[in-house]
């Protein structure tokens, strides 16, 4: 499955908006100039710790990256994630919407253990995921990612 999530450009318009270089948010990431380059044009999928330090480099929320909003940022949110709050909110939400994990991981195109594994802390859900299902579901990234406490749900 191709998942074609266009933050690239809202990436790029970002720091050209603060007269920044590639070379410059590279170093910030502690990454090539080559691998943001790639983060850029969507060559590369940006992995989600990096996505949430742009975030706040940016000062505008996930949503926003993904282009799921058109508001910038949202009150009180929170700069730092953690993978077992992540997963919680990732296992009450589907909880809340009455879905197994098996049919997540069917959206997802993945297996169950994936989903089990990021319910459980044990590791990071991945960005392509996390967008996919923000995207299907309607519900905000920021949210999952425990950076704000307000359920918000797009249209």
């Amino acid at each position: 499955m191709v998942i074609f999530m266009k933050y690239g450009n809202t990436l790029k318009y970002l720091r050209q908006e603060l007269e920044q270089t590639q070379e410059q948010l590279a170093n910030y990431l502690d990454i090539s100039r080559f691998t943001y380059c790639h983060y850029e044009t969507e060559y590369l999928i940006i992995p989600t710790v990096n996505l949430v330090k742009l975030s706040n480099y940016f000062n505008v929320s996930i949503d926003y990256i993904f282009g799921f909003t058109n508001i910038t940022q949202y009150k009180k949110i929170k700069k730092e994630i953690d993978r077992k709050i992540v997963g919680e909110r990732l296992k009450n939400w589907r909880k809340e919407n009455k879905l197994t994990q098996k049919e997540v991981a069917n959206v997802l195109n993945t297996v169950q253990p994936v989903i089990t594994n990021y319910e459980n802390g044990k590791n990071l859900i991945t960005t392509s995921f996390l967008y996919e299902l923000c995207k299907h579901y309607k519900i905000s990234a920021d949210y999952l990612l425990g950076r704000i406490d307000k359920k918000i749900m797009f249209k």
